[in-house]
């Protein structure tokens, strides 16, 4: 009994399709005899009112060629390539006009963005104080207070660090200079002495002819120093904003985009910031695992200045691929003009090891799925965002991909999830046919 609706579903869906082809070709029919009495009454008309018909007289001049609509002519493919061309073009323009505006103010841009990324590492803090019973007002405060004292006592350190064993790495490097030296003319290379005087000389002269663009860079600094306090200041105030009262910036922004679009922002928007914070969480992890191991082996090995360049890494982590190989780089180069080529080899060693432990191991586990970026990504956007705003542009190149990609994915989805909501669903006998039949070993329900 329970197999008699599928039956009868099935029927119905059969006679219904009949149907529709009867009455397809039934439209189809009554379509061509339309036309046909179209064309016999204009062919009445136009006999009836042409002057030759009139007088009994064939038409003394040519019939006059009617020319084709100038879109029928071109081939369907150069159309398609013409519509596509002119909206990029549209699209081209008004990245090429938001770039302009973002250089026009990108300290003010770096400086949001940096607190962003500040504020998607300290809020949950904010909200583990906040689940403890501490004010919001309060526990801002001491999360910010907390974060930025951290962030100015690893800064304050390392210039420390520099200052103090400055002296002792200038004799150091000369010392290895020397050593270098030696090895050069004692290798298989056939570097002779006077190579080497006329490389130092060469050094010395390209020194010496850009004394007035040293001088003028170091001019420069002093307006370097006061755009990167301004921009310390602005990280700070939007920090501690961004931090209090995000949520109910959050929804004045979402004011701001047109109703037709807004739910689909509205959803897109939290996941974009879970994908952030996940993203600095996790490379603030990696980076520190960094910092600490390639630290802690240049250190075992007497390399000058452990510390310091331990920072550099972990600062260096923030860039992907590009800061990693760049912070290494430093730490072999100064492993071998203060210690030699050998522990220069172990240096390049422990840096390589902690890398590749970080790159299949570490980052997989800890950042995941959501916020993977394929590789060749990660090198153009870091590309991207260096050419565009130096080196604040390649840190925030890669978190504002990750993003984008999550952003995208959603809004994808989204627009698809709609799409079927609003489509109209089956009736009649194609309802029953799309209906599943119960399993057989169900009893049917009474």
């Amino acid at each position: 009994m329970s197999r008699v609706p599928g039956w009868f579903g099935r029927i119905g869906a059969g006679l219904t399709e009949v149907g529709e082809r009867l009455d397809a070709r039934r439209a189809a029919a009554e379509k061509d005899d339309e036309i046909d009495r179209d064309e016999e009454a204009g062919t009445d008309s136009s006999s009836l009112s042409s002057p030759s018909s009139l007088s009994g007289s064939s038409p003394a001049g040519p019939v006059a060629h009617v020319r084709p609509d100038p879109a029928t002519a071109v081939p369907w493919g150069m159309r398609v390539a013409a519509e596509a061309g002119w909206r990029l073009l549209v699209l081209a323009g008004t990245v090429w006009v938001l770039m302009r505006v973002i250089s026009a103010v990108q300290l003010v841009v770096l400086a949001f963005v940096s607190a962003l990324l500040i504020t998607a590492l300290l809020q949950p803090t904010v909200a583990r104080l906040r689940r403890y019973g501490f004010p919001r007002g309060l526990a801002t405060a001491l999360t910010a207070i907390l974060g930025f004292v951290i962030m100015g006592l690893v800064g304050w350190f390392v210039v420390w660090q520099v200052m103090e064993n400055i002296n002792n790495l200038a004799d150091q490097i000369q010392d290895g200079i020397d050593e270098l030296q030696r090895w050069l003319l004692n290798s298989p290379f056939h570097v002779t002495e006077d190579q080497i005087k006329d490389i130092a000389k060469s050094l010395r002269e390209a020194v010496g002819a850009n004394t007035e663009e040293i001088t003028s860079a170091g001019l420069e600094g002093v307006t370097v120093i006061v755009e990167a306090l301004t921009g310390i200041l602005l990280t700070m105030f939007s920090t501690l904003f961004l931090l209090y009262d995000g949520k109910r910036i959050w929804e004045w922004t979402l004011k701001l985009v047109p109703a037709a679009a807004r739910p689909g922002v509205a959803g897109a928007g939290p996941r974009a910031w879970r994908t952030l914070t996940a993203y600095v969480r996790g490379t603030v992890i990696v980076a520190l695992i960094d910092a600490i191991f390639i630290g802690l082996g240049i250190f075992f090995l007497d390399v000058p200045m452990a510390v310091p360049l331990a920072v550099f890494i972990f600062l260096g982590a923030f860039i992907p691929l590009v800061g990693a190989v760049i912070s290494g780089a430093l730490a072999v180069v100064v492993a071998l003009v203060t210690q030699g080529v050998f522990t220069a080899v172990m240096t390049l060693a422990v840096v390589l090891a902690v890398q590749q432990i970080e790159g299949h191991i570490l980052q997989p586990f800890i950042l995941g799925r959501a916020v993977r970026v394929h590789p060749l990504a990660v090198v153009l956007s870091v590309a991207a965002g260096g050419m565009v705003a130096g080196i604040g542009g390649a840190v925030v190149a890669v978190p504002l991909v990750a993003v984008t990609n999550t952003v995208v994915g959603y809004l994808r989805s989204h627009s698809r999830e709609t799409a079927l909501r609003h489509s109209p669903g089956p009736h009649g006998s194609t309802a029953v046919a799309a209906t599943p039949a119960p399993p057989e070993d169900t009893p049917p329900s009474a």
